[in-house]
């Protein structure tokens, strides 16, 4: 996607939301959607593990349906436009739900190469709350690079969904946020910019 300003990812950034992207979360409910009578952390490490099989496929489609299947899509895509999301249509948020999700299963795609995963081990879960339950990874690249990624996982109905991830001290929606509405801010305000760009 060249529109959200694909040249902006660069050096650091680059790396952080192509791991980030690896990681999400950047996800609506789905029959694989893990039971709430499994541990946070359990359900965390299969979703890890689809993530590293998208990743080894290099299929855009494959990352766009792990994202479909465990990201809190809507709650997710909605906090990324700020102020702005008062402006976006209902009738516009399943075609932004879309484009959101597309735009982040490219980009995987894209970088996913670039950083190799060899394993992704779960570490640890707090106790959940109001905000979720936080889920502790260690990731170790093929290159034998590690780093340490935070999931927060969040109840949806029966199921888990993946509602963020820290890395290298960088939250994915953080980053998201910043990308969405600094578009919308430079192209008149208009979120449903932002929505016909992602479909392109």
């Amino acid at each position: 996607m060249t529109m959200v300003g694909q040249s902006r990812f660069h050096g650091r950034a680059a790396y952080v939301f192509g791991a980030a992207a690896l990681a999400l979360l950047v996800l609506v409910a789905s029959t694989m959607s893990a039971s709430a009578q499994q541990s946070p952390a359990a359900y965390m490490q299969r979703v890890a593990n689809e993530l590293i099989a998208a990743q080894r496929s290099g299929s855009q489609a494959d990352f766009a349906r792990v994202i479909r299947s465990h990201a809190d899509v809507p709650s997710i895509a909605i906090n990324a436009l700020g102020s702005y999301a008062a402006s976006l249509k209902k009738s516009d948020r399943p075609a932004y739900y879309a484009g959101m999700v597309n735009f982040i299963a490219r980009y995987a795609a894209t970088e996913g190469p670039k950083y190799p995963v060899a394993r992704a081990v779960m570490t640890g879960q707090t106790r959940e709350t109001a905000q979720g339950t936080f889920v502790d990874s260690r990731i170790t690249l093929s290159s034998g690079t590690s780093y340490d990624v935070r999931w927060r996982i969040v109840r949806r109905g029966s199921a888990y969904k993946v509602r963020d991830a820290e890395i290298i001290g960088f939250e994915m929606t953080s980053f998201l946020n910043t990308l969405f509405q600094n578009y919308i801010s430079e192209n008149g305000g208009n979120p449903r910019t932002l929505v016909l760009a992602l479909n392109r």
